[in-house]
């Protein structure tokens, strides 16, 4: 198999990992394997993967993507099929990076804009449009949208400022929020703020096979940084639509 072993399985799971995204800025991963002669059971030490500017089906965004993940066990005859088949479950450590612009993308994307006119305020519904994001110098998150309710015909003004945290190490909320506005667009934001608390679970939006977990979340500079745990029973098939 010679020194190339590592290069080969390296470059199967890039590929396999960047059919997951409908387009990628830069992704690689390194595996880790000592002696290479490890690689022809499929045992491998561990591999590094480091991805930036993936962005999803959905149209979500990632800034940066890292995954580090050790005592990999796989299917090496399945490699050469462009496959990457686990034999058993493994637990990666995770950093996630979101930029501001990130998250006001994310927020005008049908897929999260649908989801959140589900939403209903006193019997109506609710379209959101020309929703921001941006990250506070107090390292809260500043949120603005627009919003028609119902058919009245003048839209409602959101703005709110929130903190932002995990619950059960699953669940993203807004947490100490301030809202501005009259006394409609602050009962119209109160609303907002907990359906999204409500949408945002990580187990709703994990590939299949794999299980999220967030252990803090820091806000460094314009950026929001997760920090925490995936464990991977099966490596996620491309769906072309996930």
């Amino acid at each position: 198999m010679g020194q190339g072993g590592d290069q080969v399985i390296s470059k199967a799971v890039t590929a396999a990992i960047a059919a997951l995204f409908k387009q990628t800025e830069s992704l690689e991963a390194a595996v880790r394997a000592e002696p290479i002669a490890k690689l022809l059971q499929g045992s491998i030490d561990g591999f590094d993967l480091v991805g930036q500017g993936l962005r999803m089906y959905n149209g979500l965004r990632i800034e940066v993507m890292e995954l580090y993940l050790q005592a990999i066990s796989i299917d090496f005859g399945a490699i050469f099929k462009g496959q990457v088949n686990l034999r058993r479950a493994v637990e990666a450590t995770m950093r996630v990076v979101l930029t501001e612009e990130d998250l006001t993308t994310s927020f005008n994307t049908p897929f999260v804009v649908a989801k959140l006119e589900l939403i209903e305020y006193q019997g109506k519904p609710l379209k959101f449009q020309n929703t921001t994001m941006a990250v506070q110098k107090n390292r809260k998150l500043k949120l603005d949208t627009t919003v028609n309710v119902g058919d009245q015909p003048d839209p409602v003004q959101l703005s709110i400022e929130a903190g932002v945290d995990v619950e059960d190490r699953r669940k993203i909320q807004f947490v100490d929020v301030a809202y501005e506005g009259d006394e409609e667009s602050q009962s119209v934001a109160k609303a907002l703020v907990a359906h999204v608390n409500s949408l945002m679970n990580l187990d709703k939006f994990a590939l299949d096979g794999t299980q999220l977990r967030v252990d803090r979340i820091r806000i460094r500079g314009s950026k929001l940084v997760f920090y925490g745990t995936a464990n991977i029973e099966k490596f996620p098939e491309a769906k072309g639509a996930a």
